[in-house]
């Protein structure tokens, strides 16, 4: 059956003019828009973009049929939008600056082997669970792979070996590095006392307090992982992406840590090896 039968002869005509190169570009814009989308989804962002388009969409509705005043307001809104949306996601567009800039090749690797891995999980469960039984507040942000001199330059500089004594010193109630989060890096506490982004999402519990609104704060703008033991409470909990999972006991606790210090190339060897022990 001839191609011109089931196509408009302009269809035909535009199609013929396709090349590889324009289906590649078409590709990486489609796979980039994704991806925005992606980091969007999760945040108060996507909301405001759903707005935006709404108003394009309007535009350009009124445009065709010639809706003059209305055309010249919107034209007039969208001119102040474009000033507007890069203040509006500011958090949001520095966080893709960040994952853009994000990798070994920018900067040193601070993920550890299986083993340092496992001994420096089993030294923050220890704490987390020290901490909880005698309801002592406690923050600590562990750094992956979007460095975090920014936040460890506003606390005090440490740079010590995680052992749970140590940390449990770090938090030991009126003292000058109690308030305040503690950073992680690789092996190693390099600072304490720092001060953190609290979260502007106002959907959240009542019953969260500044230490876990500080700790979605910080996840919302890095790939950190925050450890949060209540003050109130004792309870523990991981914040992760602008999210936070509460009432986490041993081995949860475990497991949500375990993946911020080992590479993902790692875990999913790791996760194999566990498969091929089980099927042994």
């Amino acid at each position: 059956m001839p191609f011109d039968i089931s196509f408009p002869a302009h269809f035909h005509g535009i199609i013929s003019t396709i090349s590889i190169l324009d289906v590649i570009d078409i590709t990486i814009v489609a796979a980039i828009i994704y991806k925005i989308y992606e980091m969007l989804q999760e945040t108060r962002a996507i909301t405001l973009l759903k707005g935006v388009i709404v108003l394009l969409v309007v535009a350009v509705v009124c445009n065709t049929l010639n809706l003059h005043v209305i055309s010249w307001l919107l034209q007039k809104a969208i001119s102040v939008l474009v000033v507007a949306l890069p203040i509006v996601f500011q958090p949001e567009l520095r966080r893709a600056l960040e994952h853009l800039g994000k990798g070994k090749i920018l900067g040193r690797s601070v993920f550890l082997d299986d083993t340092e891995a496992q001994n420096v999980v089993d030294e923050l469960v220890k704490t987390a669970k020290s901490l909880s039984a005698t309801k002592t507040g406690a923050l600590i942000v562990i750094e992956r792979e979007m460095k975090l001199n920014d936040i460890s330059a506003t606390g005090v500089h440490i740079d010590g070996l995680i052992k749970s004594e140590f940390l449990l010193n770090v938090f030991i109630p009126n003292t000058p590095l109690h308030d305040g989060a503690a950073v992680i890096r690789g092996n190693r506490l390099i600072a304490a006392a720092c001060l953190l982004p609290l979260t502007e999402n106002h959907d959240l519990s009542t019953e969260l307090g500044t230490r876990h609104r500080a700790a979605i704060g910080i996840s919302e703008q890095c790939d950190a992982l925050v450890l949060v033991v209540s003050e109130e409470t004792g309870t523990i909990s991981i914040a992760e992406n602008g999210r936070i999972m509460r009432h986490l006991d041993s081995e949860t606790l475990r497991a949500a840590l375990k993946p911020a210090f080992v590479s993902p190339q790692s875990n999913f060897f790791l996760k194999l090896r566990g498969k091929d022990n089980e099927q042994g």
